[in-house]
């Protein structure tokens, strides 16, 4: 995220109507309060707000729900008089800080946050340290924050923790406040799995942010790496935008952060602006004005920027002394090294491209390093005929979203980095690959040449987008989604009572009509080293035969298993049959098998090879090919180089991981079962027998439904409310009651014919 310009601190907003408020406060936990603290000559304590993105989007929910803004207020050196002052001055602005030692500062946010994780998440790994640092701060640190919330924390209050500074924050919160609704906002890059697994923390990392119940990204694509890390790291699989961790649903969620902007507007229009944009134009004399504004960081793509400007003026010599570059580079962290050396090749190149370019009465760049305030900036942007935001990795860049907002006139251009997180939303953009500095120069030219009705119709398209998607509707959405996670989403993972068990036999025996339908291996019977060796025993099939002989009661199995399979073993017994997760339907015995959808065939001969491949690497292992299904078994599979291990999970990791993106854009979906992963047509499930099944019933008839696994998540999904539930085992679940074993379930079903 970068923003440059201070800007007040938002006024009070109300909710927009399709947010419902938070029932309690909102406690913000972020590196940095939203104030600015100075000691005065006099040693007498100031606190001012401070401005930017964060603080402008959250200042209004933070006053609404009278909530705390927890953070770190800054490098102060205060004796005990002063820091008294400064905290009751923060309590009345409803902050509370975070006090961090120097050495803290040094270790945890300066070489952890700021050396470590700032260039691994841009993608920038030759910008590491050779040692990594002090890890044990970092989480020391985050320890405090966690604390100061836990410490203030009340029943029925959200709390959102920012960025990556804190992702070991959540889980903390998580142990402590089992109850809380805990938020956690990435305001950079997730970087792909590859690259983030570079640390040797990442396990920590990955814990860290799931003990929150929503995860927000900026953009579709840092979501899909954070997937993809977890699949990869943890083996944790993620099922579009939600996972199950601990008993708890977590969501993931993408929230385009955006800018202030009709603040930014306002702004832009007033007449200290328009002061300035003439001077501005004066002092160009008719030139072209091309503007760049960053924070002084090599994830920008300043000297590429230049370099492409350079080539520029060498390819299209006639623009010499016709457009004037104004590239603003605001200090930061000038007391480190690398930044220094940054600072020096910046100044080098603007030297030497100056050098080589100017003429007597004019210079083609013009640096200025400054900070500098909100109504120069919003001058420049009126200013530009077209506007350089070309970062080599950015998380959104909202520079580019303020020079939207300025454009009331609905004019300049636009060139936006592919790399920035904004660009997934600014498609009237000039998109260019920063790296690419020859076609950077030559889409320079093009935005200078560009007609004007092509101009303004990029630009209104762009600015009713910017104007719509602002800050505060980014910080309401994602409070709004937080306030619907919680205790609903909780599943308890104990068995449950023999009261509640008792009450489901009653309900069905007591019924003159019931509908019972059984999953397979895990429920009926234990899973076996082969699917052949899973063969139902004599007890098995007098009971199934019981249970399909009491009056009212109808019984289905519904499994995994192919057709062949299930007749073979159920074939003669007086129940329905449901074989591939429900693909073939058999209703009842000597009827012919169904099938309830057509699937496609041709996506086995990309997986096929890929199954055989792990097949050759990992002994012990197996394909299933079913009419619909490839599957991979791995329940023995065995490492000869550390049988002890457990390599058939981390092979089944893998296999998910290729599969699931090479099969991407595929109609098909990659399944993790109990030691087995399968591949299946998307929309081919279990929960295609239920409307099946409840054309057999009457509507008031119940229906108990048993199973174990994923596969199974997917009836308890489809079936009406009042459906009664089991799951068998400790997984994460949808059902509504527990049992441990397969023999619990086998008790259950005694009772019910006894």
């Amino acid at each position: 995220m970068t923003t440059i310009a201070p800007q007040p601190a938002a006024p009070s907003l109300p909710y927009p109507s399709e947010v419902p408020p938070a029932t309690g406060r909102l406690l913000l936990v972020a590196n940095r309060l939203p104030i600015t603290a100075r000691i005065g000559d006099d040693g007498a304590i100031s606190v001012e707000p401070s401005s930017g993105g964060l603080a402008t989007g959250l200042w209004g929910p933070h006053q609404r729900s009278g909530g705390l803004w927890i953070g770190w207020p800054g490098e102060l050196q205060l004796d005990p008089r002063q820091k008294r002052q400064l905290d009751d001055k923060l309590a009345d602005l409803r902050a509370l800080p975070v006090y961090l030692t120097q050495d803290e500062v040094n270790e945890y946010y300066e070489n952890m946050a700021n050396g470590v994780l700032w260039p691994l998440f841009h993608y920038l790994i030759d910008q590491l340290p050779n040692e990594l640092g002090d890890w044990n701060v970092f989480r020391g640190v985050n320890e405090k924050f966690a604390r100061a919330v836990i410490d203030n924390y009340r029943s029925g209050d959200l709390i959102w923790v920012q960025d990556y500074h804190l992702m070991l924050v959540p889980a903390m919160l998580r142990r402590a406040l089992p109850d809380a609704r805990i938020g956690f906002f990435l305001h950079v890059p997730f970087p792909s799995s590859e690259v983030f697994s570079v640390l040797p923390w990442r396990e920590e990392i990955l814990q860290g942010l799931l003990g929150a119940d929503l995860i927000g990204f900026h953009t579709p694509g840092y979501l899909r790496h954070f997937s993809t890390s977890l699949r990869r790291v943890l083996g944790v699989d993620v099922d579009v935008d939600a996972l199950w961790q601990d008993e708890r649903r977590v969501r993931l969620g993408v929230f385009p952060m955006g800018v202030d902007a009709a603040r930014w507007a306002r702004s832009a229009d007033s007449p200290e602006v328009a002061r300035e944009v003439a001077s501005l134009c004066e002092e160009a004399g008719g030139r072209k004005i091309i503007v760049g504004i960053d924070r002084l960081d090599y994830t920008k793509g300043i000297p590429r920027r230049l370099v492409a400007i350079d080539r520029l003026f060498a390819d299209h010599p006639e623009l010499c002394d016709r457009v004037r570059v104004v590239q603003v580079t605001v200090p930061s962290r000038e007391h480190v090294e690398q930044y220094a050396e940054f600072k020096r090749r910046i100044d080098e190149l603007v030297g030497r491209i100056n050098g080589t370019h100017a003429t007597a009465s004019w210079m083609p760049i013009h640096h200025m390093y400054r900070a500098i305030s909100q109504a120069e900036v919003c001058a420049l942007y009126r200013a530009a005929d077209v506007m350089l935001v070309t970062p080599v990795r950015d998380g959104m860049n909202l520079v580019a979203k303020e020079f939207v907002a300025t454009r009331t006139d609905e004019d300049g251009v636009l060139i936006l980095s592919e790399f920035a997180g904004a660009a997934a939303e600014m498609g009237e953009a000039l998109h260019i690959n920063p790296f690419d500095t020859e076609r950077l120069a030559a889409r320079i030219n093009d935005a200078l040449s560009m007609p004007e009705p092509e101009r303004k119709a990029r630009m209104r398209a762009l600015r009713s987008r910017v104007l719509t998607h602002d800050v505060h509707r980014w910080a309401e959405s994602f409070i709004g989604a937080l306030a619907e996670t919680g205790p609903a989403y909780r599943r308890s993972q104990r068995a449950s009572a023999p009261s509640d068990l008792a009450s489901i036999v009653e309900c069905v025996r007591r019924a003159p009509q019931a509908l019972l339908v059984l999953d397979y291996d895990g429920t009926l019977v234990p899973f076996a080293p082969t699917p052949d060796e899973a063969v139902p025993d004599p007890d098995l099939r007098d009971l199934l035969s019981a249970l399909a002989a009491r009056p009212g009661l109808h019984v289905h199995v519904v499994s995994g298993r192919t057709r062949a399979s299930l007749d073979r073993w159920l074939g003669c017994l007086p129940v329905g049959l449901h074989a591939e997760h429900g693909l073939w339907s058999r209703l009842a015995p000597g009827a012919p098998w169904r099938i309830l959808r057509p699937v496609s065939q041709e996506w086995k001969e990309k997986v096929r090879p890929i199954m055989e491949h792990f097949v050759g690497a990992t002994r012990g292992t197996f394909i299933e090919e079913k009419t619909g299904s490839l599957a991979w078994h791995y329940r023995l599979a065995k490492a000869d180089f550390a049988p002890e291990t457990d390599f058939g999970e981390y092979q089944a990791k893998e296999l998910r991981l290729l599969l699931g993106e090479m099969l991407s854009n595929a109609p098909v979906q990659v399944l993790a079962g109990n030691k087995v992963v399968e591949v299946r047509p998307q929309g081919v499930h279990k929960g295609m027998i239920v409307p099946v099944l409840l054309s057999t019933i009457e509507d008031q008839a119940p229906i108990l439904v048993v199973g174990d696994d994923r596969t199974d998540e997917d009836i308890f999904a489809a079936l009406p409310d009042d459906a009664l539930t089991v799951h068998v085992g400790s997984g994460v679940s949808l059902a509504q009651f527990r049992v441990d074993t397969p023999a619990d379930v086998r008790r259950l079903l005694r009772a019910i014919v006894a």
